[in-house]
């Protein structure tokens, strides 16, 4: 993994939550991880991550993630057995 997804992943499970993720570098990590993304419904995307699946909202003004967004995506990370604590013991 590049430092830069890395330092994506550290910033996701970080608290408090960010506010300024762009909608393109979530979904590099994404592909990165191994993760299918496809485009459903209006601003929805199909995440499918190590057999869990998940929906991402596209940010409706702009490209960043908010707040709330950031917190789902962490829970659906978490839920698929991905952070930078385990990320670093597959590594190891």
């Amino acid at each position: 993994m590049s430092n830069k997804h890395l330092h994506l992943l550290e910033t996701i499970f970080r608290d408090p939550l960010p506010s300024n993720l762009h909608w393109r570098e979530v979904e590099s990590l994404l592909e990165h991880l191994g993760a299918q993304v496809e485009p459903g419904h209006g601003a929805r995307f199909k995440v499918l991550l190590r057999g869990k699946e998940f929906t991402l909202h596209h940010p409706h003004h702009g490209n960043e993630l908010q707040r709330q967004d950031v917190k789902h995506l962490r829970e659906a990370l978490a839920i698929a057995g991905v952070s930078p604590s385990r990320y670093a013991q597959e590594q190891a």
